[in-house]
């Protein structure tokens, strides 16, 4: 690292002290994205005023302990301006090196092109696709209010810390962020303040062209105070109104800077040319002599700059602080303490899932989601930080946690209001009610997840999952704790039609990787499914249906525990009555998840009265089967049995890795229809009948 000696710039006055940091800023971005020849360096340029005055005037953090609890929380949605916030890091004290900066967008660095949480330290989220960090930061805003609400206590403020959030053009106009934006005005989320880098340019063009909306007024009409500052670099200004977004507690702040995208860059800047490609070696030199900034060396960084940012001291002394305002808290408050604590470790209290319930055998069945309510309300009383809620959809999805209270505003109207769970009103509750707003609903929870201490769950039908497969896609990048509730789960659903009944969301699901899907195949395998979600480390997607399904006898068939590892045998043709197959190989394995489970079963007796010996499989998540070791896999699916049928009421994308070229799926290639379920059923070849007529073919060969 090139710096000056700590005095040489002594003589600078603070103003100018202030210029040479964000110049700093600047130009390391500039820098970096000229060595990689790629990246964007028009937010860093203009943007990097606003951002100074944040993290050196207003941001609590402790670069020694990013995962500090109490710290603010600092979202980079426009996350394309990646460099903007690695240059922070740096500068402030986080574990970025120098070199870190100069391997800006290369293999295995840990400054990648977006923001990638558990990357480089300090980073929160994993930002890139424009609204995401917005709703993430609208989570993160709720999960301090909610456990504020709930631990605090008088003369104990130890939650009590804001979440900024760094949005562009681009973010606001996403859905994702108006349908975030709209309910955080709802729930008066006064600690989420939003910088808006407000330069009209965005990646093909000025804003003019697409984006002419008045912005401060949509977002007064959301119930945001909003603040507008002229002039991007007039520090006073920007400070004045992060000053202001503060003292309101009342309303999340939208502060609109009207910056210049890539301020100093005299030939590119204010163009579009600068928001995604770097300044290229002349104007590199041009923007650093207009600037008043060295051509040599490169990555420059003053010593006087150096020492202001440097933020260690004063985060070891406010966490210090809070530690002993803790320790006072713990003292007069021990098991909220304790609670408190288990929660941030992500550990799971002391007989969570005593009341669990198991379901006896009822050839009536009973609804996969209905069981998921159930088995949901026996745990939420003994996880109290397990909260979430669904997308207007509550008495469809079977989500509500009865009597444990709704996340609302303070002073919000209970008289006024219908559909409420019950319990109370007030950011204690662990109810949430999103309205029809998956998008956001999905961003949210994830940041619920990110900030720490809380389990959320989302829950819609399962055909609206594409609504949500862009934060589900950056929850499994993240390794969230998040657990997706999806219901209504196939052309079971009925008369509702094809544009409410899932067929390729099955696949669409278990494409994304590292997110564990599963469909349970009574009710029974819901209360392990669940398990499974609450003990889980990642993302869950837990898929339920809306007909019944019969609860199996399990004196009769193998324990729905097997579904911890994905796929069990459920039934050997013996368990039936049935004398063994010969040489203890079965003819032929039925395998089925869900609702498609009960037709393998019936197969099975069918198939043993013609002699045909079938090993019946229950498989509700791939991803927890292909987990296990080898040699348990085997034994599910023996290799030398290579008459296999699938039976599932979705796309075959994917099922063929499981029965090899000599097996077959009884699946869909095309959309549902409106019609009774059991008559869709019928027609579109999911029938006991169907799948033994199947089976044979395949037996016989």
């Amino acid at each position: 690292m090139t710096t000056q000696p700590t005095n040489a710039l002594s003589h600078y006055r603070a103003n100018e002290l202030d210029q040479l940091c964000i110049n700093t800023m600047r130009f390391l971005a500039v820098d970096a994205i000229q060595k990689a020849n790629s990246g964007h360096p028009g937010l860093p340029m203009g943007g990097a005023p606003m951002a100074y005055v944040l993290w050196t005037r207003f941001l609590k953090h402790n670069p020694a302990n990013p995962q500090w609890h109490d710290r603010d929380r600092f979202v980079l949605s426009a996350g394309h301006g990646s460099m903007l916030l690695y240059a922070l890091l740096h500068l402030t004290g986080y574990g970025v090196a120098l070199d870190d900066l100069k391997q800006f967008r290369q293999w295995e660095s840990i400054t990648p092109g977006h923001p990638e949480r558990g990357v480089a330290p300090g980073v929160e989220t994993t930002t890139g696709p424009l609204g995401q960090g917005f709703g993430n930061a609208v989570g993160m805003a709720m999960a301090e209010a909610f456990l504020s609400a709930r631990y605090n206590r008088p003369g104990h403020a130890i939650v009590n810390h804001y979440t900024y959030c760094l949005a562009g053009d681009g973010d606001l106009m996403e859905g994702v962020a108006s349908e975030a934006a709209s309910l955080a005005g709802h729930w008066k989320l006064g600690k989420l303040i939003c910088l808006y880098d407000d330069n009209r340019i965005s990646l093909a063009g000025t804003t003019s062209i697409s984006f002419t909306e008045d912005r401060a007024k949509r977002f007064q009409a959301y119930g945001w105070q909003t603040i507008t500052v002229d002039d991007g670099n007039d520090l006073d200004a920007i400070d004045r109104a992060l000053r202001a977004a503060r003292a309101d507690p009342s309303r999340p702040s939208l502060i609109l800077v009207h910056t210049t995208i890539g301020f100093g860059a005299p030939h590119k800047q204010n163009t579009f040319e600068v928001h995604g490609s770097p300044l290229g070696p002349d104007e590199a030199k041009a923007a650093k002599e207009n600037l008043g900034w060295p051509l040599e060396p490169t990555f420059y960084i003053p010593g006087d700059a150096l020492e202001h940012f440097q933020a260690l001291d004063r985060g070891k002394q406010a966490e210090a602080e809070w530690n002993a305002r803790f320790a006072a808290y713990a003292r007069e408050f021990p098991d909220l303490a304790r609670e408190l604590e288990q929660a941030w470790r992500g550990e799971l209290p002391a007989g969570w899932d005593a009341d669990i319930p198991s379901f006896p055998a009822d050839a009536k069945g009973v609804a996969t989601r209905a069981a998921s309510g159930k088995v949901l309300n026996a745990i939420a009383p003994k996880v109290p930080t397990l909260i979430g809620g669904s997308a207007d959809l509550n008495p469809s999805t079977n989500t509500a946690l009865k009597g444990l209270g709704d996340f609302q505003p303070p002073q919000f109207d209970v008289s006024s209001a219908q559909g409420l769970v019950g319990g109370g009103a007030s950011y204690a509750g662990r109810n949430i009610a999103f309205g029809v707003r998956e998008h956001a609903m999905g961003a949210i929870a994830n940041g619920l997840a990110l900030h720490g201490g809380i389990i959320p769950f989302t829950a819609t039908f399962l055909t609206f999952s594409d609504y949500m497969r862009g934060s589900m896609r950056l929850c499994a990048i993240m390794g969230a704790h998040v657990i997706f509730v999806f219901t209504h789960d196939s052309v079971g659903v009925g008369e509702d039609g094809p544009t409410h009944q899932p067929v390729e969301h099955f696949a669409a699901l278990r494409a994304i990787p590292h997110l564990t899907v599963i469909r349970p195949g009574d009710a029974n395998e819901v209360a392990v499914a669940w398990r499974v979600a609450i003990e889980s480390k990642g993302p869950v997607a837990l898929v339920f249906t809306r007909q019944n399904v019969p609860v199996l006898d399990r004196a009769q068939y193998a324990s729905a525990d097997g579904l911890r590892r994905g796929a069990y045998v459920l039934a050997e043709p013996a368990l039936s009555g049935v004398e063994g197959a010969p040489n203890g190989k079965p003819d032929v394995i039925l395998l089925a998840s869900g609702s498609e489970v009960p037709l393998i079963v019936g197969a099975q007796r069918k198939l043993q009265e013609q002699g045909i010996h079938a090993r019946i499989v229950s498989m509700p998540s791939w991803e927890l089967f292909d987990a296990q070791p080898q040699e348990y896999r085997d034994s599910v699916l023996p290799p030398t049995v290579s008459a296999r049928l699938v039976v599932e009421a979705g796309v075959t994308q994917g099922w063929h890795k499981y029965v090899t070229e000599h097996g077959d799926v009884i699946g869909l290639e095309r959309f549902g229809a409106s019609a009774p379920f059991a008559v869709i059923f019928e027609k579109l070849g999911f029938t006991v009948d169907n799948v033994v007529a199947r089976a044979k073919k395949l037996a016989e060969k």
